[in-house]
C-alpha cells in the first residue's frame, strides 16, 4: 500500500445527506475554491428524483460551521438547456480573473453527458455559456491562466472504448474549442487506473509544475473501483506529462468510502492551497463528502519517488 500522503480530517465525513438544511439523497463530488477568505464549495446534490443539482456552500474555516445555500447556483431547470434535462453534475472552480471564476461541469440528458460551462462573479448567480463539448465527455477543467495566448481544458471523451484525459484549446472566449491532443491514457490491463481514468481537482501550480490529481478506475468483476493518483505536468507546457505515479495515492478505506450508493469511490473535483498544503474535498461512495489534506512537498515528492515514467526506463511512447 502507499504511504498514507492524505491525512484524512475526523473520522466521519464532513457532509452527509442528513447534515443537510433540505430533502437530498446524496451529497459529493464538489468543486472548491477560496472567495473572500473563506472555503466555497459546490456541493453536488442528488434529490429524491436521482436529480443532480449544485449547492454553495461556505466556510470560514474549511472543516464545519458551513452555510449552505438553499437555493441552488445551477439547476436543471431551464428548457432553453435541454442537454441538462436529467441534471448538472460534478463542477470544477477556475478563477481566471480577479473577480471572474469558470465553472466546468457535467450537463447529463438523454444524450449522454457532455461538458458545458458557467461563470460567476460572486457565486450569488451565474451566466451559462452552455455546452462546449458534446457527449459522451465529462470531467473537464480550466487551468487558471493561458499558455501562448490561449486557455487550455482537460477533459475526458470516449473515444472508441477509451477513456482518457485529452487536452483542447481555445483563444479568447471559453465557447469554441479546438486542437484536441491526447495527455495521458488509461494504463490497460490489471492496473488501478487500467479501465478508465479522468481529472479530478483543476491542475495547481508548483515550483515543479503542473500538479494533477487524478481518478483511476480498476473493474473488480463487475463492480467499479475508483482511486486517485498524480501526475506532474510542465510548468510551461501543460500538454506534456513530466511524471505520473504508478501507485495510487489515496484509496477507498474509510466506511464511508467503502459503503453507499457506489460503494469503493473517492473522487475529488476540488481541492485548494492553504499555505503550504493541499485540501482535498472528496465524493465519497456517491453518497458523502470527505476531506483530506496533504502538503504539497509530499505530493512532489510521491510522484517522483513512484514515477512510472522513470521507472519503466524507455521510450513511452504513448504510456505517459
Amino acid at each position: 500500500m502507499p504511504q498514507n500522503v492524505f491525512v484524512r480530517i475526523g473520522n466521519a465525513p464532513i457532509f452527509t445527506p442528513e447534515k443537510l438544511p433540505f430533502k437530498a439523497n446524496a451529497v459529493f463530488n464538489p468543486g472548491a475554491a477560496i472567495v473572500d477568505d473563506e472555503v466555497l464549495l459546490l456541493l453536488r446534490i442528488e434529490d429524491m428524483r436521482g436529480i443532480s443539482r449544485l449547492h454553495v456552500a461556505r466556510s470560514k474555516n474549511g472543516v464545519d460551521t458551513w452555510k449552505i445555500e438553499n437555493e441552488p447556483l445551477l439547476c436543471p431547470d431551464l428548457p432553453e438547456y435541454p442537454f441538462e434535462e436529467w441534471g448538472v453534475e460534478d463542477a470544477r472552480i477556475t478563477q481566471v480573473e480577479k473577480n471572474k471564476w469558470v465553472i466546468a461541469y457535467t450537463a447529463y440528458s438523454r444524450y449522454g453527458p457532455a461538458v458545458a460551462l458557467a461563470e460567476t462573479e460572486d457565486f450569488s448567480c451565474s451566466k451559462r455559456l452552455g455546452v462546449v463539448l458534446s457527449p459522451t465527455n465529462k470531467d473537464a477543467t480550466i487551468f487558471p491562466e493561458q499558455f501562448g495566448g490561449e486557455w487550455l481544458m482537460l477533459h475526458r471523451p470516449v473515444t472508441g472504448s477509451e477513456e482518457d484525459i485529452w487536452y483542447a484549446t481555445s483563444s479568447c472566449d471559453f465557447m469554441s474549442w479546438s486542437r484536441p491532443g491526447l495527455l495521458m491514457p488509461q494504463r490497460g490491463g490489471p492496473w488501478w487506473d487500467g479501465r478508465r481514468i479522468g481529472v479530478g481537482a483543476p491542475p495547481i501550480k508548483t515550483d515543479k509544475g503542473w500538479l494533477l490529481i487524478y481518478h483511476g478506475v480498476k473493474e473488480m468483476g463487475s463492480n467499479p473501483f475508483y482511486r486517485l493518483g498524480l501526475a506532474l505536468l510542465d510548468l510551461n507546457e501543460p500538454r506534456k506529462v513530466i511524471a505520473r505515479s504508478e501507485e495510487w495515492v489515496f484509496a477507498p478505506e474509510s466506511t464511508y468510502e467503502r459503503d453507499g450508493l457506489l460503494p469503493n469511490v473517492v473522487f475529488t473535483c476540488g481541492a485548494v492551497v492553504r499555505g503550504d498544503n493541499v485540501w482535498m474535498y472528496y465524493g465519497a461512495a456517491d453518497t458523502f463528502v470527505g476531506l483530506a489534506v496533504a502538503r504539497i512537498s509530499d505530493l512532489l515528492d510521491f510522484v517522483f519517488k513512484h514515477d512510472y515514467l522513470q521507472n519503466i526506463g524507455h521510450d513511452k511512447g504513448m504510456l505517459r
